[in-house]
């Protein structure tokens, strides 16, 4: 029997399908289908969805074995706090933390950012700040929705992702419809030199992987998933295959009917595809479903979001506030409204500057030590009950530390130095905190 006060277990296996896919499904292809186009030169950048989907395959295995060994709210904390805690005490759990409140707002504005750009479709003169302030109300709706009951929540996020996939539907439909394989195929003369190609494959894994994040939103809500052991390795996998196979059919399709030339210039590639294809008509309608499917993603990621203070807070190793639930609808309010305000910041960015600094800064603690925990959690408590376990140990974790080794090194020295910097200041806050309580490494003080 539940205690007062603890989290409810009521999604199951669809859902928890249903709130990744709608948080991975969101403006992503949308708004990187021309930004992949140009970073790889032409429809090679279809290898770029393919390398980027094997990365998110590969990685997803690492958070099954994770997720299922040591499910609750907060993901890779958990998993860094129990791989970690007895060397360094709080501070790789800490470091995680820091991370998210600026890598998990600047990828939820990056959604708001592509709906409001969509919104130029029905207001050509929309200015830089209007779309802004667009992206910023978009924010607060989605922090309106989310408060309310763990179970409204995941019947709400049913309804969008019913809309995302027939947004997907729509636009492969009339890829297969209008399909001109010589435009689809068109490469441009040494569109596979090594040294052009690989060059590129960085860039176009870079914004690829982008539209795949999310595969793991439903690890930080291992409380609330009905059997976390079954439920978080099928939701992760199905997921990441089902995405892969729209992404690739889309980008196809939209460059089966619409020149990549003229694809890579376009803002607003979705809306240019389906008004070429049935007119004004057409692309008004996919511009609203495309708006739905930004928000679902936008609204499903403040939702695992969160959750992810949550435990930390618990634990004593974050601001109390956080662990605070609220008293009627449990679930995590002070969190969401936190994370909430600093993505309304956040919508005030560029949108590739976005994309860039959010995945260089995700990199550094999360996905790379979040590899490195697995390797010494199997070392250091073999007994562990796993549900799951990564296929063919270790080789999926080696090729994934290397594959987001080669993505962060491409996401550009700005986006780099960022994510560098705010680890360094992250550690010095820690053993700041660390001195003044007295209560962690390295300054806990002896009993």
């Amino acid at each position: 029997m539940r205690e007062q006060g603890e989290l409810e277990r009521k999604i199951g296996t669809f859902q928890a399908i249903t709130i990744n896919m709608s948080q991975m499904m969101g403006a992503g292809p949308f708004i990187t289908i021309p930004l992949v186009l140009t970073a790889m030169g032409g429809p090679q950048a279809m290898f770029g969805w393919i390398a980027g989907a094997i990365l998110a395959l590969l990685d997803g295995q690492i958070w099954s074995e994770l997720g299922s060994s040591l499910p609750g709210e907060g993901g890779t904390y958990n998993y860094l706090k129990a791989a970690f805690h007895d060397r360094t005490g709080n501070l790789m759990p800490f470091l995680f933390i820091w991370s998210v409140l600026l890598a998990t707002p600047l990828t939820l504005s990056s959604g708001a950012i592509g709906l409001a750009n969509y919104m130029k479709f029905f207001v050509p003169g929309l200015t830089g700040l209007q779309t802004k302030l667009i992206a910023v109300a978009v924010t607060l709706l989605a922090v309106a929705l989310l408060y309310r009951r763990v179970t409204s929540v995941a019947k709400i996020s049913l309804v969008l992702w019913i809309g995302m996939i027939l947004t997907v539907v729509l636009i492969v439909v009339t890829g297969v419809l209008h399909f001109d394989p010589q435009l689809a195929f068109d490469f441009p003369k040494g569109a596979f030199v090594p040294n052009k190609f690989f060059l590129g494959l960085g860039a176009g894994m870079l914004l690829s992987i982008y539209d795949y994040l999310g595969y793991y939103t439903s690890a930080y809500m291992g409380d609330e998933l009905t059997t976390p052991g079954k439920t978080l390795p099928r939701s992760i996998t199905l997921s990441i295959l089902f995405v892969a196979l729209i992404d690739l059919l889309m980008n196809i399709g939209i460059i089966g009917y619409v020149p990549w030339r003229e694809a890579a210039h376009s803002t607003n590639v979705g809306s240019l595809f389906m008004t070429r294809a049935w007119g004004p008509i057409g692309g008004t309608i996919i511009t609203v479903l495309i708006i739905w499917t930004c928000f679902a993603s936008v609204y499903t990621g403040l939702l695992g979001a969160s959750r992810i203070p949550y435990n930390a807070a618990k634990d004593g190793v974050f601001f109390k506030q956080f662990a605070h639930l609220h008293p009627k609808m449990k679930f995590p309010n002070y969190s969401l409204l936190v994370i909430g305000a600093i993505m309304v910041v956040c919508c005030f960015f560029d949108l590739t500057t976005v994309i860039n600094a959010l995945m260089a800064v995700q990199i550094v603690v999360q996905f790379m030590m979040q590899i490195i925990a697995l390797s010494v959690l199997r070392k250091k408590q073999p007994t562990l009950k796993r549900p799951y376990k990564e296929l063919l140990y270790p080789l999926p974790s080696l090729i994934a530390f290397l594959g987001w080794g080669f993505v962060f090194f491409s996401s550009g020295t700005s986006a780099i130095s960022l994510a560098v910097i705010w680890t360094v200041v992250g550690i010095l806050v820690f053993l700041g905190r660390s001195w003044v309580v007295k209560t962690d490494w390295p300054f806990k003080k002896q009993a």
